[in-house]
């Protein structure tokens, strides 16, 4: 689990194409001593597991899978990506509970200035997004400030600006999207309620 509070902005130094998905390689600048093979990072907000530690260079492998769900697919050498380490349960929780499973992807349609901060608009499906609710972009956790049909946004104040690489981003460019999990639950609950046959005629003319 993660908090989408980004720890550090890794840069990219190699990229290693698969048969069945890639390696990546990239350098941190974060403390490497706590973190060793098998650990869960969330890169670009998609959990990965560590492969190779070689001082501050980390190599995690990626499954066809996340290739396609995810921006991981644009990676290239020089390219920089938002890093958190997997949360302990002691941490305060100041961004929002984020598993680390990409949803889905957003086109950025758009910047515009709004005093200190920059409003993002991302084109994506907006089913499970809601005005003032929470969502991770690129990993970062944010909130989002409007809503409409296949289109969000979010406000983004300096200190995020500055130190995630939504710095970096260009219009048209794609980022990952994670829902917040209390709505997908919730979607998932009233599908499976709707879905089932078990009504309360059925339980009284059974007996119940």
């Amino acid at each position: 689990m993660f908090t989408g509070l980004v720890q550090d902005l890794g840069c990219i130094k190699e990229v290693i194409n698969l048969s069945g998905g890639k390696i990546f390689s990239l350098e941190v600048n974060l403390c490497t001593d706590e973190i060793k093979k098998g650990d869960s990072i969330a890169i670009n907000g998609a959990c990965l597991s560590v492969i190779k530690k070689e001082g501050k260079i980390l190599s995690f492998e990626a499954m066809n899978e996340t290739i396609r769900l995810t921006n991981l697919a644009f990676l290239k050498k020089g390219d920089f990506v938002n890093v958190e380490l997997a949360m302990k349960l002691s941490d305060r929780l100041d961004g929002h509970l984020v598993s680390g499973h990409i949803d889905t992807k957003a086109k950025l349609n758009s910047i515009k200035n709004d005093g200190v901060a920059r409003i993002f608009n991302f084109e994506c499906d907006t089913d499970l997004i809601v005005k003032k609710g929470s969502i991770a972009v690129n990993g970062v956790s944010l909130t989002v400030v409007e809503t409409a049909v296949n289109n969000f946004e979010v406000s983004i104040l300096p200190e995020t600006f500055n130190n995630t690489n939504l710095k970096y981003l260009k219009i048209n460019d794609i980022v990952n999207i994670e829902y917040d999990m209390v709505a997908k639950y919730i979607k998932k609950f009233f599908e499976q309620k709707k879905e089932s046959k078990i009504t309360e005629e059925f339980l009284i003319e059974n007996g119940f």
